[in-house]
């Protein structure tokens, strides 16, 4: 398997164009960003210029089904985050859909949620690490995922590529196959399952946190806004 190397409006802006028949190149990146850090941000712009799209939302998850809820920050300051860190950057939008819902945040309803905004003429793109692509199995109703949005998987030089494609094969669908052309893999009737190799930056939230407890400068791995946001609400002490 090859592995691609290609080389802020409001909501309401943002919903109206498909209001009016535009047909819109959506990128969706949740996750916990428990905090947000340089990797997620590079990854964002990454993509976002490998795929051409027209927006890239940036989802915080409010109650995230596979994270202990004592070692998640405030939904709202993690969103509060997220829309620091962006600022400035016009291809790339806080979104807060998975705070307004109630409940654990399962990316099933935040895809279904963005397929009745925007239509099926859209193009709709989830963008995963392939870590989290790997439990993809344990998330709420997993392979209805792969008709309702194209999958980006990102990846590094050190990913194990292989243990990918079994996934692909043996959890999702045996009749996905890999197309040179476009560095993805196909089923007829479903969603591409893309791969991108990114910018590898060793850079964790889990590290960041572990640092702030002991005391240690988490400085140059979160944007300086980002750094000062965390000293001043106390985060992850």
């Amino acid at each position: 398997m090859r592995i691609a190397d290609f080389s802020p409006l409001s909501h309401f802006l943002t919903f109206s164009l498909s209001q009016y028949g535009v047909f819109v190149r959506l990128g969706l990146f949740g996750g916990t960003f428990n905090p947000i850090h340089l990797g997620h941000l590079r990854a964002a712009i990454e993509v976002r210029e490998a795929f051409n799209l027209d927006r890239l939302l940036l989802i915080p998850s409010a109650h995230p089904p596979h994270k202990p809820a004592d070692h998640v920050a405030n939904a709202e300051d993690r969103l509060e985050m997220v829309r620091l860190a962006i600022q400035g950057e016009p291809w790339l939008e806080a979104s807060d859909v998975e705070l307004a819902r109630p409940g654990l945040s399962y990316t099933i309803e935040t895809l279904r949620y963005f397929q009745d905004q925007f239509g099926p003429e859209s193009d709709i793109h989830f963008i995963v690490g392939q870590d989290a692509f790997s439990e993809i199995t344990t998330w709420k109703s997993y392979q209805a995922l792969f008709s309702t949005a194209h999958f980006i998987v990102m990846t590094s030089p050190t990913s194990k590529l292989h243990n990918l494609e079994d996934i692909i094969h043996t959890q999702i669908s045996g009749e996905y196959q890999y197309d040179p052309r476009f560095n993805r893999y196909s089923r007829p009737g479903w969603c591409n399952i893309y791969c991108l190799n990114i910018t590898h930056l060793d850079i964790s939230a889990t590290k960041i946190r572990g640092w702030i407890r002991r005391g240690r400068s988490i400085r140059f791995l979160v944007p300086d806004i980002i750094h000062d946001f965390i000293n001043k609400k106390g985060l992850y002490l």
